[in-house]
C-alpha cells in the first residue's frame, strides 16, 4: 500500500480501537482493566496517522518549492519527479481489503465464547488459593462462579453448609446430557477465555437450552465430578429454583489464578 493507503488505515484502526474503548464493544475482546491501555493505543495511532499526512505534504511542499541554480533547475527538478512518477508502482487494489475488517470491528459485535467453547476446554480451577474473603453471616449468599466453585473445591464447602446460595452463569451441557452453569475467565483477552463450571442437581426446568443466562439458587453440595478435558474438579450445587436472566453487560470474568 502507499502511504497515502497506510495513513487510512492507521487513522481507521485507531478510530475502530477507540470507538470499541469508549463503548461496551471492548468487552467483547479484552477484559475490563485493559481499557486504558485500549484507548491509549488508538490516541497514539490516530496521532501517527495525523503525523504522517503532516509529513507527507511538508515533503510535497519543498518538491514544488522553486529550487535556486539557474534557469533550467526547475525544469530538470519537473522531469526527475515524472521520471519518479512513472516508475513508482501501483500496489494492487486487493490491498484495500485490509479495511474490511476494521469496518467489522466497528459494525459487528462478536458473541462472547459460549457453551461450545467452555465444553471443549478444561475448567479453569487449577490451583488452590490461600485464603477467601469472610461472607456475610446471614442471608442469600451471592456467588461468582469462580467463588463458589473455588470454596466447594478447596474450602470443602466450610463457608457455604446450610446457606441459601444464588450463582449467575449461562448454561452447557456435556455429551451426556448433564447441565453446567459456566462464566468465561479471562487471563488478557477472549482469545484465552477459559471456562469454570459447576454441575447442576436437583431441580432443574424440563426444558434446558445451552447458553441461556440463569440465575441458579440453591446450597452447597458435596459432590464433586472430574472435568474429562483436563481432570480438574468440578463441584456440584443442589438446585432449588432457577430463573432466566440477562446476559450481564461483562460476559466474562476475570481469571480464576489463586
Amino acid at each position: 500500500m502507499n502511504r497515502q493507503a497506510q495513513t487510512v488505515v492507521l487513522f481507521l484502526t485507531g478510530g475502530a480501537l477507540l470507538h470499541a474503548g469508549f463503548t461496551d464493544l471492548y468487552l467483547r475482546y479484552v477484559k475490563a482493566g485493559l481499557r486504558p491501555l485500549l484507548i491509549g493505543a488508538g490516541v497514539v495511532l490516530i496521532a501517527a496517522a495525523v503525523a504522517t499526512v503532516w509529513y507527507e505534504r511538508r515533503a510535497a511542499r519543498r518538491q514544488d518549492a522553486p529550487q535556486a541554480g539557474g534557469p533550467d533547475t526547475g525544469d530538470a527538478h519537473a522531469d526527475a519527479a515524472d521520471a519518479g512518477t512513472a516508475h513508482t508502482p501501483h500496489e494492487p487494489r486487493v490491498s484495500w481489503l485490509l479495511v474490511l475488517p476494521l469496518l467489522a470491528l466497528v459494525l459487528v459485535a462478536p458473541p462472547a465464547a459460549g457453551s461450545y467453547t467452555a465444553m471443549r476446554t478444561g475448567t479453569a480451577l487449577q490451583q488452590q488459593p490461600w485464603g477467601y474473603p469472610t461472607l456475610p453471616a446471614d442471608g442469600t449468599l451471592r456467588l461468582s462462579v469462580a467463588d463458589y466453585a473455588g470454596r466447594a473445591v478447596y474450602d470443602k464447602g466450610r463457608a457455604l453448609a446450610d446457606r441459601p446460595l444464588k450463582v449467575t452463569g449461562f448454561l452447557a451441557l456435556d455429551g451426556s446430557g448433564t447441565p453446567y452453569l459456566v462464566r468465561m475467565a479471562l487471563n488478557c483477552c477472549a482469545a484465552d477465555a477459559q471456562p469454570v463450571k459447576i454441575a447442576l442437581t436437583g431441580e432443574l426446568p424440563a426444558v434446558l437450552q445451552p447458553d441461556t443466562w440463569i440465575e441458579v439458587t440453591g446450597t452447597y453440595s458435596p459432590q464433586q465430578a472430574k472435568d474429562p478435558v483436563n481432570g480438574t474438579a468440578i463441584p456440584y450445587l443442589d438446585v432449588t429454583t432457577t430463573k432466566p436472566v440477562k446476559s450481564p453487560q461483562d460476559p466474562y470474568d476475570e481469571a480464576w489464578n489463586g
